[in-house]
Formats: C-alpha cells, structure tokens, sequence
C-alpha cells in the first residue's frame, strides 16, 4: 500500500520594478535603490518554482505624468532605457515578465491590478495556473508598488512575504507601512 504526501505548495518570488528609472540618476530614482540588487540577485538564485518579474511600461502620455497633471516625472516609458530593467539584475533566472501602468488613464503601482482594482494584469491568472500558493516579494519602491502588489496578494489569498533587504522606499521611514502591511498578516523577514 502507498501512501500519498501532501504536495508541497509552490512558491513564487515577484521581483518588483528593478528598472533603469528607479535607479540612481533615473527619473524617478529611488533612494539607494541600486543597493537592493545584490540581495534581490541572492534571492533570484534561492529555490523558488517561479520567478516574475514586473515592470512600469507606461505610455507617453500616461495620467501619472506631471504634463499630463499626474505627481510623478515622466518615467518608464514603454521601450525606452528607462524602462529597461537594471543592467544589474540576473534576468537570466526570470520564468516571466508582468507590465503594469499601461492604460494612459490609471496608474498601477501592484504588480497583480491597475490602481482603479478593475484592470488585471494577469499575474493572478498566471500565479494560479502555476500552482502558487505563496509569493515572495521584493524590489521597489517599497512605500508604493512592493506594497501594494503585497496588499493585493494577501486580499487574493497568497502566503505573503516581503523581504526587507531586497527592498527600498522613496519615504526615510518604513516604520508605518511595514506595521500596515504586516497587519493584513503579509510576513516581513528582515533578511
């Protein structure tokens, strides 16, 4: 007689906006930014089933832009260098690639929906006929599009995990945000 194990759930790991405008003397540069890539490459090398990676792909003309009245520089625009991913990052380990903040009318700072929540990216549909049942994230920038993908994969079900070394903020103080992410029971490892 045989017995059957339980299968062992699948993990993913959401490598978030490591892109060009991100980085210092980017756009949209995040403060130490560059810092990350050792430990998001350390994690990109872990044995994680899936790895994703998003990126801003913005239009033009896109509503976030400060010419089109937005609060952000133009930044990651679809094709550009800017938008290209750091020259840095192991993209050699990445299974797939998510482009958010198409729609010129809403921005999108989670990897999973536009900011309105009524536009999908597919990462869900992707994450789920992969078999995933927990994410782990990491990239920038941490008060805006690392939290709000966690935000989204906790709402949807997903064992959350934020890996803090692998990630930076625009704000000084993460202190706030951390403690509201880890509220909705999203799991920040300090490593």
């Amino acid at each position: 007689m045989t017995s059957s194990l339980p299968a062992v759930p699948r993990r993913a790991l959401l490598v978030i906006d490591v892109q060009n405008d991100f980085m210092p003397g980017g756009a949209l540069a995040v403060p130490g930014g560059d810092l990350i890539l050792p430990a998001v490459n350390a994690l990109l090398r872990q044995d994680f089933d899936v790895r994703i990676a998003s990126r801003d792909w913005h239009p033009e003309n896109h509503v976030s832009f400060v010419p089109q009245g937005g609060d952000w520089p133009v930044h990651c625009v679809a094709g550009t260098q800017g938008a290209d991913f750091s020259p840095r990052l192991d993209q050699s380990r990445l299974s797939h690639i998510v482009h958010k903040g198409l729609d010129p009318a809403c921005d999108s700072y989670s990897a999973f929906f536009d900011n309105d929540q009524r536009h999908s990216t597919g990462l869900d549909a992707l994450l789920r006929g992969l078999g995933v049942e927990s994410v782990t994230i990491c990239g920038l920038a941490l008060d805006f599009c690392v939290a709000a993908t966690a935000r989204d994969a906790r709402k949807l079900g997903f064992d959350t995990v934020i890996k803090r070394a692998a990630c930076r903020g625009i704000a000084a103080d993460d202190t706030i945000c951390l403690s509201d992410l880890a509220a909705l029971g999203i799991k920040i490892d300090a490593t």
